[in-house]
Parts: C-alpha cells; sequence; structure tokens
C-alpha cells in the first residue's frame, strides 16, 4: 500500500550503504521490547528458579522464544497494518466488557510492578553510591518522568535502546561462574520434567514472566509511535502495510526476542552454577542474588549484577507506565504520544505521571516487595490468556487485517502460546490453593 506522506523505513535501508548501519536501522521496537521483558522482577525470578532448581530450567528459554516471537510479532503487526494500539483496536471491534476490565487489570499490574522496579533500582545504585535508598527512589521517579514527559520520542527510544547493552551484564557474569558447559548443553537441549510443586510453580512463573500484557499492547504502540516519526501523523497515513515494512518488523521482534532468552538463559546459569551448588536457594530478589554471588562467584560477578538492575529497570520502568498510560488513552480517547507536547496530551502524561508516582509510593507503605510482585503475576497470569484469545482472533480477521492476517504457521504457535498461558494460569490457581 502507497503512503500519503513520510519516508519509509524500505527507503531508508535502500539508501544505507554500511551494512551495520542497516541492521542497527531495522532494530527499533522489537529490540526494545524484548529487553523490556528482563525487568528486576523477571530478573528475579530467573534468579530464583536457577538457585531453586539448579540448571533443570534451561531449556525453557529454548521454548519460550517461538511463543514471545509469534505473539510480539502479531501485536506489532496489529500496530502497523491498523494505524493503531491494540487499546484502540479492542475498542473499536469489540465490547466494553471486554476492554475495561483488560485496561484495569493491565493499569493496576504495571504499576505495582513500576514500583517494585523503582525499589530495586534505587537499592542497586546504594550498592555503588552510598545515597540513602529513599532518597534514590524518589530522584528516581521524578527523573524518569520528566524525560517521558519533555524528551522527544526519538530521544527516548534511543536511550531505549541504549539501556538494552545493560543486560550483558549479566552473561558476563554467567561466565565468570565458570559452568559445566556440557552439563548446561544436556540440560537445554534434553529437558529434565518434573511434576512435583516446586518445579511447576517455578516453571509457571517463567513462563507469567516472559509472557505479560504490558509487552503486547507496548509492541503496536511503538510502531504506531515509529510511524508517526516518518511523518505518518494521521490515521489514514498509517492504515496498511507493506510486505517489505512487516519482514523488517518480524526481523526486528525476532531480534528481541532472541536477545531476551539469551539473557534470560545466562541469569538462570548464573545461579543455578552459584547458588544452587553451595549457596541460598531461597533468594528472594535479583538484589539478593546479587549479594549471595559474592562470596561464590567473586566481586566481579556480583558487581555486574548491580549496572544491570539499573539499565534493567530504567529500561522497564518508562514501558510499565508508558503502556498502562496509552491503554488508558486509547480506551477513553484522548490525544496520546511521547512525541506529543504535555499541553496537548495532558490526560495521557498525567496517567504516567500518577502511575509512576503511586508506584513509588509502594516502597513507603511497607508491603512487601515480594507480595506486591506475586499479586501482580497473579493479575497478569489471569489476564494474560484472554487478551491472547482477543489478539489471535483480531490478527485473523480480515475486516481488521484484510489480507495480512495470520499463516498458517504463525496460529500455531499463537494458539499453542494461548493454550499455555491458559495452563499456567490454571496451575498458579492450583499451586497457591494446594
Amino acid at each position: 500500500m502507497s503512503r500519503p506522506r513520510g519516508e519509509s523505513l524500505q527507503t531508508r535501508i535502500a539508501r544505507e550503504k554500511n551494512p551495520v548501519r542497516r541492521v542497527f536501522m531495522v532494530l527499533g521496537p522489537g529490540l526494545v521490547t524484548g529487553a523490556s521483558d528482563d525487568d528486576p522482577s523477571g530478573i528475579g525470578t530467573y534468579a530464583q528458579a536457577g538457585a531453586s532448581l539448579g540448571l533443570a530450567p534451561l531449556w525453557t528459554a529454548l521454548v519460550t522464544f517461538p511463543m514471545m516471537w509469534a505473539i510480539q510479532f502479531i501485536c506489532a503487526k496489529i500496530g502497523m497494518v491498523t494505524g493503531s494500539g491494540l487499546a484502540r483496536v479492542l475498542r473499536k471491534h469489540y465490547s466494553p466488557v471486554l476492554l475495561f476490565p483488560v485496561v484495569a487489570g493491565l493499569v493496576i499490574a504495571n504499576t505495582i510492578n513500576a514500583g517494585v522496579d523503582i525499589g530495586a533500582i534505587a537499592a542497586a545504585i546504594n550498592l555503588l553510591v552510598p545515597v540513602p535508598i529513599p532518597v534514590l527512589i524518589v530522584l528516581t521517579s521524578v527523573i524518569i518522568v520528566v524525560v517521558q514527559v519533555w524528551c522527544s520520542y526519538r530521544l527516548i527510544a534511543s536511550i531505549f535502546r541504549w539501556l538494552t547493552l545493560a543486560l550483558f551484564a549479566y552473561i558476563a557474569s554467567a561466565l565468570l561462574a565458570k559452568p559445566d558447559w556440557r552439563a548446561v548443553a544436556l540440560a537445554t537441549l534434553v529437558p529434565s520434567i518434573r511434576f512435583d510443586r516446586e518445579y511447576l510453580v517455578v516453571i509457571v512463573a517463567v513462563l507469567g514472566t516472559t509472557i505479560t500484557p504490558y509487552l503486547l499492547f507496548w509492541q503496536a504502540d511503538q510502531e504506531v509511535e515509529e510511524e508517526i516519526a516518518m511523518g505518518r501523523r494521521t490515521l489514514r497515513q498509517r492504515v496498511g502495510a507493506t510486505s517489505a515494512e512487516l519482514r523488517y518488523a518480524d526481523w526486528d521482534v525476532a531480534a528481541g526476542m532472541f536477545f531476551s532468552n539469551i539473557v534470560m538463559f545466562f541469569i538462570m546459569l548464573a545461579t543455578a552454577s552459584t547458588l544452587h551448588r553451595s549457596g541460598p536457594r531461597n533468594i528472594e530478589s535479583a538484589l539478593d542474588a546479587a549479594q549471595a554471588l559474592r562470596p561464590l562467584a567473586g566481586n566481579a560477578a556480583a558487581w555486574l549484577w548491580a549496572p544491570g538492575l539499573i539499565g534493567a529497570g530504567t529500561l522497564c520502568v518508562p514501558i510499565l507506565t508508558g503502556s498502562a498510560a496509552y491503554a488508558l488513552a486509547e480506551a477513553g480517547g484522548w490525544n496520546r504520544g511521547l512525541d506529543q507536547r504535555p499541553a496537548r496530551a495532558k490526560l495521557f502524561y498525567l496517567a504516567i505521571a500518577v502511575s509512576t508516582f503511586v508506584g513509588m509510593l509502594i516502597n513507603f507503605t511497607g508491603i512487601n516487595p515480594m507480595t506486591a510482585l506475586f499479586w501482580t503475576a497473579v493479575i497478569n497470569g489471569f489476564i494474560a490468556p484472554p487478551i491472547l484469545v482477543v489478539v489471535m482472533l483480531i490478527a485473523n480477521n480480515k475486516a481488521v487485517l484484510g489480507r495480512q492476517v495470520n499463516g498458517r504457521f504463525v496460529n500455531i504457535v499463537g494458539w499453542t502460546t494461548t493454550a499455555l498461558m491458559f495452563a499456567a494460569a490454571i496451575g498458579l490457581a492450583l499451586s497457591e490453593a494446594g
């Protein structure tokens, strides 16, 4: 489909002579979304998985990659073809009875998660700089909101891309732990399946942490932001996507989800090679893991976790609050977008600020962070499966996507992922009831 205005990514890539720059031009929302999946709460979950089960859960990194790729690519395609975010598509084609509970659950879960991540950033900075954690919590929250409100989308997107580099710290820490690579390969390629409660709870937690609702909303919304940044400011200009554009989005998403799963793999490997062998296995957070690693893998491995946590949290908090604000704005029909001036999108930016500061206040209420994260996981675990069903229905609806509906392979992976997420939600409920 031709575009009335705005230079396409395909045109810019064709004009670029440097092959390395071409690769980096393709990487965008998919890479950032994948990296944001490894936020401090996710890092804590993966660290706990390795500490409690050793190398046994490593195979999950292989299994979750195609699941994440299929679902995130579908969301990217919805954003690109419709020119709208996921909540706006839901509002237009589905009942408010479905839309508003989903948006409410997303906002609550994201706000709690953002609050816990802000606390993790502050605690990680405190490991490196002797500033009181409460002061750091407030400063971190204010800085994140200021950047989101007053910086352009292009600058924010560039910051996000650079922050993904912080996650390489976890790969380095795993290498410093000197794992048994033969055992690692065996555990990765030959799954060791058990049906005891400890094992099932960890697997359910990994699945629930890997595929979360905020990623789906953020992916679609950022594809729209990318098009707006190209000059396609009206819905009419954004509707439709060429095969080349979808192919580049596919590569971007695949790279992002691969990177996310590599980081997940090495976090589990780091704690499996150290804490599971001779350290405390019952850790409660990524910070606990960093402190416990020091006597086992050396100061270098432990200290790598601090900048990793800071970078991951600083990347993820604005994505959590931003995806909540996008969902609210699209559900309510407000002006929205990180390239909008604050005066033109007051409610959108107010939603970001309120979500951030409510999350910040969680750190001063005395609520146990792990309890807060548990309820976040419960909310995400129960709203993700129905959202996935709706996403799959949209992706196969010709009235919405025209000829760009899902192919057979994407449908198989997408519906399998949806079924597994329903199973994970049921497993979570049964594990807690038991």
